[in-house]
């Protein structure tokens, strides 16, 4: 655990860098200019279908009842505009996540190298195709996971622990892969996954508890919902930002502990070469 929190404070370290928080707007310029370009064509046909929806389900019925009954009926229009807000959210995280981890995530890995891998030599176990490919299939699982176990979401407390463990390991799985994938090898790399399989899962788990933060500003935007584009470009950079730093946090714990392991692997060897003359 010192290890995970050690990495902590140096990517917080590492954020302060004018490169890292440049980085962080590659990632939100593409996904807010691909998600905005989306929304203004279909958004109105999306809250329409929303409305439709709630109209016809017992599920609108209860909501509308609801905020009738807290004395809020003047927000009944908003509440189909925010359910589309509310299923966006994922998508737009998980492309934020991609965008991260495709074209952000070598940079990050490169910057650290330059400064504080130097001497640790690239064995190249992964590409970017290999990246990109192994990214959308862990987010394709993560995805189908999610749907399987949703209606658990309905159990207290199962609502508070599954969505953390689901975004926990979608973002251990990918940022694992992207940290190592210049310097491990492929050995390496699933080596160093197996036996830190848990503090990795634990870093993806407070990332995905800190990317939750940005979800508040949605929430007000049930109140606020023509502040939606401002909102929206505001929470995506967030995301941004915090994936950015939650790429530092992988790369300085995978890079240490892939140091590690070699350290070990030559003391191995040397006692190796040691035994036969003794």
């Amino acid at each position: 655990m010192n290890d995970v929190l050690r990495a902590f404070a140096r990517a917080l370290a590492s954020m302060l860098h004018p490169r890292m928080l440049w980085l962080t707007f590659v990632p939100f310029v593409v996904a807010a200019a691909g998600w905005g370009v989306f929304f203004w064509f279909t958004w109105q046909d999306l809250v329409g279908a929303a409305r439709s929806w709630l109209l016809g389900s017992s599920l609108g019925t209860t909501l509308y009842r609801a905020f009738d009954w807290v004395g809020l009926a003047n927000l009944h229009s908003a509440i189909a505009p925010f359910m589309v807000i509310a299923l966006s959210i994922p998508l737009i995280v998980v492309t934020v996540l991609l965008l991260i981890a495709t074209l952000s995530m070598p940079m990050v890995i490169r910057h650290l190298s330059a400064r504080r891998f130097a001497l640790l030599e690239a064995r190249h176990g992964g590409t970017w195709w290999g990246s990109l490919v192994y990214a959308l299939a862990t987010t394709l699982l993560c995805l189908a996971l999610t749907l399987v176990t949703m209606p658990l979401w309905l159990i207290p407390p199962l609502f508070a622990v599954i969505p953390p463990l689901l975004w926990g390991w979608l973002t251990y799985r990918v940022m694992t892969y992207d940290a190592l994938a210049l310097h491990a090898s492929r050995a390496e790399r699933i080596a160093l996954m197996r036996r830190h399989r848990v503090p990795l899962l634990a870093i993806g788990v407070a990332s995905g508890l800190i990317s939750m933060l940005p979800t508040l500003l949605w929430a007000w935007s049930l109140l606020l919902i023509v502040l939606f584009p401002i909102i929206a470009a505001i929470t995506i950079w967030l995301y941004a930002f915090i994936l950015v730093f939650s790429a530092l946090w992988f790369g300085h714990y995978c890079l240490d502990a892939l140091e590690g392991l070699r350290e070990e692997a030559a003391r191995r060897d040397d006692d190796t070469r040691v035994l036969p003359a003794a």
